[in-house]
């Protein structure tokens, strides 16, 4: 995308007919469902500046039905997807990277996220609601995942109801779960990247001494 360029949200109907969304090959998928498995990430993981971030839910039908969620939390790098199946042991593993003010956190959405996690005692710091950050192209209105990445990449990003309403708690993900989950926190990040190089991030960005990774041009 031309930072000269005055951008151009596609419609719905030009969104569909994009090239599909490039997402990470499965190889670079971890879904980790033991604390054995996050503790041999933990070194690699303490070394990332920013983190696409986004979390699933098994979805509630019955009234009265408490959220037991978030069942499953993905954060992802440029490189790799880590999607985290939830229990109190890695729960206590995520509670540093949430807490850190050094690690910045960057999603759409994340106001029922930050909702979940406060019942569950989680702090987080230091984190970018992306959706807020096309004011400078001219967008009043929040951003989708789905928008943001046709008008940056000219790419359709697929929303599956039947998958986002799937059974996030289930112990045994479907190729299908763990593509779109992926998906959702690898989008975030590589947003984030291609707003921090057209200047359009809010001036507020929280700082962090750990390097921030730009290259200077995205071609997903």
């Amino acid at each position: 995308m031309d930072a000269l360029q005055p951008p151009i949200l596609p419609t719905k109907e030009e969104i569909a007919t994009l090239p599909r969304f490039q997402n990470l090959s499965a190889d670079k998928i971890i879904v980790i469902q033991t604390l054995q498995q996050a503790e041999a990430l933990r070194e690699e993981l303490s070394q990332v500046a920013v983190f696409g971030f986004d979390s699933e839910s098994k979805p509630i039908f019955n009234k009265g039905e408490v959220q037991t969620g978030p069942h499953l939390i993905q954060l992802a790098t440029l490189d790799k997807a880590y999607l985290f199946q939830m229990k109190p042991e890695i729960w206590e593993f995520l509670k540093p990277i949430f807490a850190s003010r050094d690690q910045i956190k960057v999603g759409f959405g994340l106001k029922n996220d930050a909702h979940l996690f406060r019942k569950k005692g989680v702090e987080l710091n230091s984190v970018i609601e992306l959706s807020k950050c096309f004011g400078g192209f001219g967008f009043k209105n929040p951003m989708g995942v789905k928008n943001a990445i046709a008008l940056l990449f000219q790419q359709n990003f697929p929303k599956s109801k039947k998958i986002s309403t799937s059974n996030w708690a289930s112990p045994q993900l479907s190729p299908a779960q763990i593509e779109y989950a992926a998906a959702d926190a690898y989008a975030c990040v590589i947003v984030f990247e291609e707003l921090l190089r057209l200047g359009q991030l809010p001036k507020h960005i929280p700082n962090t001494s750990l390097k921030l990774r730009i290259r200077p041009h995205m071609n997903v």
